[in-house]
């Protein structure tokens, strides 16, 4: 009787931890895998691809415009002013993807300091704030990226720093939204009656668990800023020649749609929707990662 009951725990499968559930949720969200191989795609192919393929993207190539693709050397073709357009689409990928992640994780840790100092402290700090926040909110990022294009030479380090500042409200509300709940919590209530500061409960305590909110709202913030840099550029305020991004290539290709030159716009265009539609995907995986409420399927 003792062997038996001694062996029957053994027996038991072992509880998985909240890390392996949300993983196993995670993995059977096939709309998240394909965004993280799309991703990985994207990113092979835009910092490793001109290893692989290199090109002259500075100087122009007259004797070589509007090149149809599968031209020996050109798979997809050259523009109206002889680059390369696979090599312009892994040299804009780069600016693009590089404006998105940098634009979209600042966004995310001002958004986050703001929202989570904002419902903590709560009161006409709280008020205030927020209503700055409403009043960036009403105000459309687009027109404000337009104004300072217009105002200043547009650049890859302006762009992240702009794009960062017009994108962190929609974080800040929502973290906000979490930061009011957790500081009621026990663990907020014992750091503070112990002597801790607010910095210390705010940095510590509500920022961590608010980690995952912070986590999804980052992938749609990325998604955003790629969005916005593309809107920008297409509307021709965006990088200036040789540089550029999908968006620049877009505008460019468009003066010669009507002429059949089909491939100076749908593989730029593709590129964007696909990589949008991957970190949305990937957003809503995580989701589900961090659902504590979430059930084994």
């Amino acid at each position: 009787m003792t062997t038996a009951t001694a062996a029957q725990p053994a027996t038991q499968p072992a509880a998985r931890s909240p890390f392996r559930r949300g993983l196993r949720r995670f993995l059977q969200n096939k709309l998240a895998l394909f965004g993280v191989v799309t991703i990985v795609l994207f990113l092979l192919f835009c910092f490793l691809g001109p290893i692989l393929h290199p090109t002259d993207q500075v100087h122009t190539d007259l004797k070589s415009t509007m090149l149809p693709p599968g031209t020996p050397g050109h798979p997809l073709g050259t523009d109206d002013v002889g680059y390369d357009v696979l090599g312009r689409l892994m040299i804009g990928g780069q600016v693009s993807i590089l404006i998105g992640l940098a634009a979209g994780i600042l966004a995310t840790v001002i958004g986050t300091l703001w929202g989570a100092i904002a419902g903590y402290v709560g009161g006409t700090v709280d008020a205030v704030m927020m209503r700055i926040v409403d009043a960036g909110i009403a105000i459309p990022a687009t027109f404000l990226l337009l104004i300072l294009s217009a105002i200043m030479r547009p650049s890859v380090p302006l762009m992240i720093v702009v794009i960062g500042l017009v994108s962190w409200l929609v974080p800040a509300r929502l973290v906000r939204a979490e930061s009011i709940s957790l500081k009621s919590r026990e663990y907020v209530l014992a750091i503070r009656a112990m002597g801790g500061t607010h910095g210390r409960a705010v940095v510590k305590h509500i920022v961590p668990n608010t980690v995952g909110t912070i986590v999804v709202n980052a992938t749609f913030q990325v998604a955003d800023a790629i969005l916005l840099v593309a809107y920008v550029s297409f509307l021709g305020m965006g990088l200036q020649k040789p540089a550029t991004d999908w968006g620049a290539m877009l505008t460019g290709g468009m003066t010669y749609t009507y002429a059949g030159a089909w491939w100076l716009i749908f593989p730029a265009g593709l590129c964007i929707v696909l990589t949008v539609c991957a970190f949305n995907s990937i957003g809503d995986g995580l989701r589900d990662f961090f659902d504590v409420k979430g059930r084994d399927r």
